[in-house]
């Protein structure tokens, strides 16, 4: 329901790139540019800054996107209305994901999610913990699960699963064969670590702040911007590192990595639902909450698919 051309410009502009919003809508990117110039046309103003790197919104650009966000609530509003009198939720649901949760859990859900609502187009959108809770607050997104703490009081916080951080190492590493390891031996080896602004970084930093290690004792040894690049990591034995229990099943399987018990050391977290302060969602968005909250029951049967 919502203008295709308006749709067009408000991706480029949450995306802040051309590129980024012709794989959001799968167009190519020269469609992508021609809606948006054809728009710049109807309304005879310049929308974007196209100078350098970046794609800036212009003032007019700025103007309309609240316009075109505003428009884009009422397309959904109204699709949800309708929906309500048959009884299913439908219409778009745009979601967003911490890294962990988007490449080890999310998709656990989707399938089982869209089987019970077919009529529910989603999205998602990730990044760490920072980007998804700026997404969210720029309306971007509608609801968001992250793997950190989040302090903004313009959020609505729900608990959705619990997971817990572990040490791993590669095959053959000495600390392999060993069923626990004291606190002390971290400063010993290379430490692979998220980069700052990652959830996982703030709950290992102070797990171990907790303990008495500070972070500055170790030897990091390398910032890598995802858990997957850790994992990696630690098979090609560039160091050791500390990833989601969620993320390593398959290493696992196959013994490539091993997890260790660190002694006085457990790092648990809440992963986090999180939403704009208000009332609670109906339509797409209510469904998918009570859907996400009630696999969050059942954390064990959603690990093991």
């Amino acid at each position: 329901m919502e203008n295709f051309r308006l749709k067009v410009f408000r991706t480029v502009a949450e995306q802040a790139s051309f590129r980024k919003a012709s794989e959001r809508l799968n167009l190519s990117q020269p469609a992508v540019s021609q809606q948006v110039h054809a728009l710049e046309e109807e309304l005879g103003v310049t929308l974007f800054d196209r100078t350098g790197n970046r794609v800036r919104l212009t003032p007019a650009g700025t103007v309309l996107l609240k316009y075109a966000r505003r428009g884009a609530q009422l397309a959904r509003e109204a699709v949800e209305a309708l929906a309500k009198i048959e009884g299913e939720p439908r219409g778009e649901l745009r979601l967003g994901a911490s890294t962990t949760v988007a490449q080890y859990i999310l998709p656990r859900i989707l399938g089982a999610f869209q089987k019970q609502h077919p009529q529910v187009a989603l999205s998602v959108t990730s990044g760490n913990t920072e980007h998804i809770v700026e997404v969210l607050l720029r309306g971007g997104i509608e609801m968001g699960i992250i793997e950190g703490p989040a302090s903004s009081r313009e959020l609505r916080k729900r608990r959705f699963l619990e997971d817990r951080m572990v040490l791993i190492v590669p095959k053959g590493h000495l600390w392999a064969a060993l069923r626990e390891i004291p606190l002390e031996a971290l400063k010993e080896v290379p430490l692979l670590m998220r980069e700052p602004g990652s959830g996982s970084r703030r709950v290992v930093e102070l797990a171990l702040k907790r303990s008495g290690l500070k972070l500055g004792k170790l030897r990091v040894a390398m910032d890598l911007d995802s858990t997957e690049a850790i994992v990696s990591g630690v098979e090609a034995g560039l160091g050791v590192g500390f990833v989601s229990q969620w993320a390593i099943g398959k290493e696992v399987r196959l013994g490539t990595l091993k997890p260790v018990k660190v002694a006085e050391l457990e790092i648990v977290r809440d992963l986090t639902l999180i939403q704009r302060s208000g009332a609670s969602p109906d339509g797409a968005a209510g469904a998918f909450e009570r859907f996400v909250l009630h696999e969050g029951e059942s954390g064990d049967d959603l690990l093991s698919r």
